[in-house]
């Protein structure tokens, strides 16, 4: 696992009338602060990445479908420098992906439907200035196959 990523298993309360889903609480242990939501969603085929920010932690939960996030750690004072760490989520499995700053990470879906990711990042988006660093999906520098091979 990736220094200071911080995977929480989600559970549903389920009745007869549906489910509720709590995803991130202010006073969970890993509640970092809050700056907005959002949801971002990916057509089948599509890989979402490779993004990092300077400053802004992501809390990241795929809401609707399975997703494949891919993680890469490129601190160089990380313990973990330089490895990846692949993470499913979604209706499946539900967790809360928690991504620390300059983690490069990004996100598939995993069969044949939209998938539908949450972000509670720590800090708004700053339309002037954003905290986006960016790099292809694809990069040979980055050791990640977003491939998924049947087995």
């Amino acid at each position: 696992m990736i220094a200071g990523v911080i995977v929480k298993e989600l559970r549903r309360h389920v009745d007869e009338r549906g489910y509720l889903m709590e995803i991130l609480r202010s006073d969970d242990e890993c509640f970092a602060g809050f700056g907005q939501a959002y949801i971002s969603a990916a057509f089948p085929g599509i890989v979402k990445a490779w993004h990092a920010h300077r400053n802004q932690t992501d809390n990241m939960c795929c809401v609707c479908g399975m997703v494949r996030f891919g993680l890469y750690d490129d601190r160089p004072e990380s313990p973990t420098y330089g490895q990846t760490q692949s993470i499913v989520g979604g209706d499946l499995h539900p967790v809360l992906v928690q991504i620390p700053p300059l983690v490069w990470h990004g996100y598939m879906p995993l069969g044949d439907d939209v998938a539908v990711v949450l972000n509670i990042p720590t800090r708004t988006y700053n339309y002037d200035e954003p905290d986006e660093l960016r790099r292809d999906p694809f990069d040979p520098d980055i050791p990640f196959e977003w491939i998924v091979r049947g087995g």
